[in-house]
């Protein structure tokens, strides 16, 4: 006779299974070497920390729907801080998704910022911060989506975990096949204009998961605020890979 599972046992066990994860890989990555992101010095570059909550606000004055007013406020504040770049978002509770559907469904809006965002020009290159290997990768063509979305796996002492590249250029798309090895260090993807990236400013979306959940191509960069909690397990502060200075 086989014995049942208590289900709060079961989720309980799983539960210490994400934590333990979640703290083995962010204990060793603290310890490894790792390759810029993208082609600035996020640790000495003078690096703009944008707001993108209700605090912010600039945002109310704006029409967010219109992606190309969105991106020349975007631009104009690097320029005028005279940064080489705009970052910033792990957990932010952003104002902004109000401008897409895309974000609204269900019954609680989906709100808090689960990845770091680099705005910068399209066409910006993106580089593999450890070795990888092309997990999967996919256009997710909706308002306010990714578009181009490239994941990576990576590996330390046998425990698996993830980066997701959101809101790249379709071209970097091309052949690309799944388990594809890229080297430490080397370019793998633009960052897309609009309306290729999602019809959004352009910008990196850069997150790290401990766990893929079973998907491919996509993963959520964004939750509604019960479910931070859950999410803050899995998807960890993608600045242990980043290390902007800006941002510690």
């Amino acid at each position: 006779m086989q014995a049942k599972i208590n289900p709060f046992c079961k989720a309980l066990w799983q539960d210490c299974l994400l934590n333990t994860n979640s703290i083995m890989i962010t204990n060793a990555l603290r310890q490894l070497s790792v390759a810029s992101v993208v082609p600035f010095d996020l640790v000495h570059d003078h690096v703009l920390v944008l707001d993108l909550t209700e605090n912010n606000h600039d945002l109310a004055q704006l029409d967010l729907s219109d992606t190309t007013v969105f991106s020349t406020y975007i631009f104009e504040q690097i320029q005028a801080a005279k940064a080489v770049c705009a970052i910033g978002g792990y957990l932010e509770n952003r104002y902004i998704y109000r401008r897409s559907q895309h974000f609204q469904q269900g019954t609680e809006p989906r709100s808090i910022h689960l990845g770091i965002d680099i705005w910068a020009v399209a066409g910006t290159p993106v580089f593999a911060p450890l070795p990888s290997k092309v997990h999967s990768f996919a256009n997710n063509n909706t308002f306010g989506d990714y578009g181009a979305t490239i994941i990576l796996s990576h590996a330390i002492e046998g425990i698996s975990f993830y980066t997701l590249y959101g809101h790249l250029s379709l071209s970097s798309l091309e052949g690309l096949y799944e388990g594809m090895s890229i080297s430490q260090g080397t370019a793998f993807a633009q960052l897309g204009d609009i309306p290729e990236n999602g019809h959004w400013p352009p910008h990196l979306h850069f997150q790290l998961m401990t766990d893929m959940l079973g998907k491919k191509g996509d993963f959520p960069g964004v939750c509604a605020p019960s479910e931070k909690d859950f999410y803050q397990k899995i998807c960890l502060d993608a600045n242990l890979l980043l290390r902007a200075s800006a941002l510690m």
